[in-house]
């Protein structure tokens, strides 16, 4: 039996803390506009933060799938950017200590990988653990992001109605780390937010405005917002740029919100994946986008 202690290393100076939170995004798996990455990646850039947990990624992650980038300068290596898989302290707005995890989905091991998170877990005496990441629907942009949440107990998300049935999907180790620690009475709690299928391989900085959001009514914690709001309005006013500009686009918009506002006002339906109505395909809708804004790279 493999000792899951051998898979990270806690700092000498880790801290005892007092029921914290654990927020935690995996790099890899699906994230529709970027909006897990965004949310944890913003959380890090403005709160000061330490590491007090770290992982082997040596043996989590198949490098020859996702190779790290190396520099070569004239006749030598001289950089290899190594990536991180971290559990990092920090303080809230409002002073609230909470912890975060991220970097590369493990490749391999993920059992293993649960079970040290557990240990870490108990180790730091976490009250409760959340990840968030997005997934691409059929919705317009010019309509307040919905979420699917999910949970370890139900009373964690106070009995929403969900949009989806029975499935089966790719796991992934995020899922399965609320699957087991929630099977171990830890609470355990995530959101999807739902992403305009057509912005889905662009970063949307509304749909981490939306996660971040979801956490703070879902914990309590308090997060500086400012320069993310700004991001997720310089994008909306980007998007309208280009819709204003193809005509084909407003007609594809408008009948997106004329399908979201009947689903949304009609209680018959019972999932807005299912609608018939023809419309363009994400991908359609998307190549468009993708072209302003690669345009607009170029300026």
């Amino acid at each position: 039996m493999f000792d899951p202690k051998d898979l990270y290393r806690l700092a000498d100076d880790a801290p005892e803390l007092t029921d914290p939170v654990l927020l935690y995004h995996f790099d890899g798996f699906v994230d529709a506009g970027g909006a897990g990455r965004l949310a944890l990646g913003h959380l890090l850039a403005e709160l000061e933060h330490r590491v007090v947990a770290t992982f082997d990624v040596d043996r989590l992650l198949d490098y020859r799938s996702r190779r790290p980038i190396m520099t070569f300068d004239t006749d030598r290596w001289v950089e290899c950017e190594t990536p991180e898989l971290a559990v990092h302290v920090a303080n809230d707005a409002t002073g609230t200590p909470f912890l975060l995890m991220s970097g590369p989905e493990p490749d391999r091991e993920w059992e293993l990988f649960t079970r040290a998170v557990a240990e870490l877990v108990e180790r730091l005496r976490v009250s409760k653990i959340v990840t968030m990441h997005g997934i691409p629907m059929a919705v317009p942009h010019t309509r307040p992001l919905g979420i699917t949440m999910h949970a370890s107990r139900p009373e964690l998300i106070n009995s929403q109605t969900s949009a989806f049935g029975r499935v089966q999907v790719p796991g992934s180790a995020a899922a399965l780390l609320e699957l087991r620690l929630g099977a171990q009475g830890r609470d355990a709690v995530g959101y999807a937010v739902h992403v305009p299928h057509y912005l889905s391989q662009a970063e949307y900085p509304t749909a981490a405005v939306t996660a971040l959001e979801a956490v703070t009514r879902g914990t309590g914690l308090v997060f500086p917002m400012e320069g993310l709001h700004d991001a997720a309005h310089r994008t909306t006013a980007e998007i309208e740029e280009q819709i204003q500009a193809s005509s084909e686009l407003s007609t594809a918009i408008s009948g997106l919100e004329q399908q979201y506002d009947a689903f949304a006002g009609g209680s018959e339906r019972e999932n807005l994946m299912a609608e018939t109505t023809p419309m363009p395909t994400g991908d359609e809708l998307a190549a468009q986008f993708e072209r302003f804004l690669a345009e607009r790279d170029d300026e």
